[in-house]
């Protein structure tokens, strides 16, 4: 059960009279015991981790080290070797595209990617086989947003040696049977990559049971600090992998002219690392796992199959993606007949409603669609029916104060 006090956790609403904030896709609100931790950090351990041998740095690499554990046992990973501390979901990609991508494609071979992505995972990939010869090639969802194993099945070839996709697209909601599109793309031979922004935060991930090769996401949209990322990755891939970048802390010896690199996980985390922000994605994961991921995806659950009715009732809105509620997770895009989607935002402001308008940084799946740009809300488990009748009711409003007529 979620408590109906739920938002007293969140400082940002008791200092917001009113809000409804409902750009949960874009970034969560931090509840007090995450805001805490990061403030004991610098208060009473700040020390550079994995340097000094004197008890405070020591104390701050193991604030670090305990951080590590804690996002290992929440996505099931075997090993903190697998667990890569980086500053987002777009850094975790990134750093696949250049330290495995780059050393992997040849000309000729092909990299697959969804309709559906995020630009943090197409813009990577466009580099790397740029740069390497290899070609992009993309799978298509259905009118639906939803990607069949028939369609996925009927993209990949022979040639096929990196498949990349988003576990639940920011833009419609849909989720994609990662677990079944890895299992195919490991028969035909290709590495699967899974960005997991958008998943991790409202359902259970276990990376083992998905089999993913990677695994990406980011703590600011799962009630952790702004800056901290993971990549999770098979150990025996990370073992073959040159590292992403060079100098402090990431080596084992330096010569004049060579160097030798420093063991999992740490070869890939040079320099100062960001240790108050992995101690505040553990509070994150200690939140979370003191309310239950269960109790919070049947929560929003229920509040995304509230909004699907109370959105499909407001006239004159065009709602984006699947038919069924279930299935959007909690993202909603659309548009009004006749209003910019920014206009939308704005006047939703004036209400103190808080979405997001414009293309998601997902050019071609809105191109795909036949939009420029839509109108989005996105859910939290701690918002509440009354937010979204608000949201309702403004929508309602939106074309009588553009000047329409009923």
């Amino acid at each position: 059960m979620i408590r109906n006090d739920i938002k007293n956790d969140f400082p940002v609403f008791l200092n917001n009279s009113g809000i409804v904030y409902l750009d949960n896709s874009a970034t969560t609100q931090k509840p007090q015991s995450v805001i805490d931790a990061v403030s004991r950090y610098y208060e009473y351990d700040n020390a550079n981790p994995l340097r000094g041998l004197y008890s405070l740095s020591i104390r701050a690499t193991d604030d670090y080290e305990d951080a590590r554990e804690a996002v290992r046992q929440f996505i099931g990973a075997d090993s903190v070797k697998e667990i890569i501390f980086t500053r987002n979901t777009s850094e975790s990609l990134n750093l696949i595209s250049y330290s495995y991508a780059e050393n992997n494609l040849k000309e000729g071979d092909e990299v697959l990617v969804s309709i559906l992505e995020h630009h943090s995972d197409l813009l990577p990939w466009q580099r790397v086989t740029r740069k390497t010869g290899a070609k992009l090639r993309f799978v298509d969802c259905d009118e639906e947003g939803l990607i069949t194993e028939e369609a996925f099945k009927a993209a990949l070839t022979d040639r096929t040696k990196i498949v990349t996709m988003t576990h639940v697209s920011n833009v419609l909601g849909v989720k994609n049977d990662i677990k079944k599109f890895a299992e195919i793309a490991h028969e035909r031979g290709a590495v699967f990559v899974c960005d997991g922004a958008q998943s991790t935060p409202h359902m259970k991930i276990d990376v083992r049971d998905l089999d993913v090769d990677f695994f990406a996401f980011s703590g600011h949209k799962m009630l952790g600090p702004m800056g901290i990322g993971v990549l999770y990755a098979k150990e025996e891939i990370l073992e073959g992998m040159d590292p992403f970048l060079y100098g402090g802390e990431m080596i084992d010896c330096v010569t004049r002219l060579s160097a030798t690199y420093a063991e999992l996980p740490h070869k890939f985390e040079a320099g100062t690392v960001n240790a108050g922000g992995a101690c505040g994605l553990k509070a994150a994961i200690d939140y979370y796992n003191s309310i239950g991921i269960d109790n919070i995806e049947k929560r929003e659950l229920e509040l995304t199959e509230y909004a699907f009715g109370k959105l499909t009732a407001v006239p004159h809105l065009k709602l984006y993606g699947p038919a069924t509620a279930a299935e959007h997770h909690g993202i909603f895009s659309f548009t009004v007949e006749g209003v910019h989607p920014h206009d939308i935002a704005t006047i939703l402001d004036e209400s103190n409603i808080c979405i997001r308008a414009g293309h998601h940084c997902a050019q071609p799946l809105l191109k795909y669609m036949g939009v420029q740009s839509t109108a989005r809300a996105s859910i939290a488990f701690y918002n509440s029916e009354e937010d979204i009748d608000k949201l309702a009711a403004a929508l309602s409003e939106v074309r009588g104060m553009m000047g329409y007529g009923e």
